[in-house]
């Protein structure tokens, strides 16, 4: 859950931060993309940490 949590949230930061800067709908997509990417990586280590601590 928290990998698909990430992922959302990542996807939301990029978003918000390509119509910050006033993107196209490509630039966009490109940081919705690449943000949710990074977001889900980091849950995924994350989650692989937490299992770690708990076992």
């Amino acid at each position: 859950m928290i990998v698909i949590g990430g992922a959302l949230a990542g996807a939301l930061t990029g978003w918000m931060t390509a119509k910050r800067r006033k993107g196209n709908r490509a630039d966009i997509a490109q940081y919705a993309t690449i943000y949710a990417i990074a977001f889900a990586l980091a849950g995924l280590i994350l989650t692989i940490a937490i299992e770690k601590a708990i076992t």
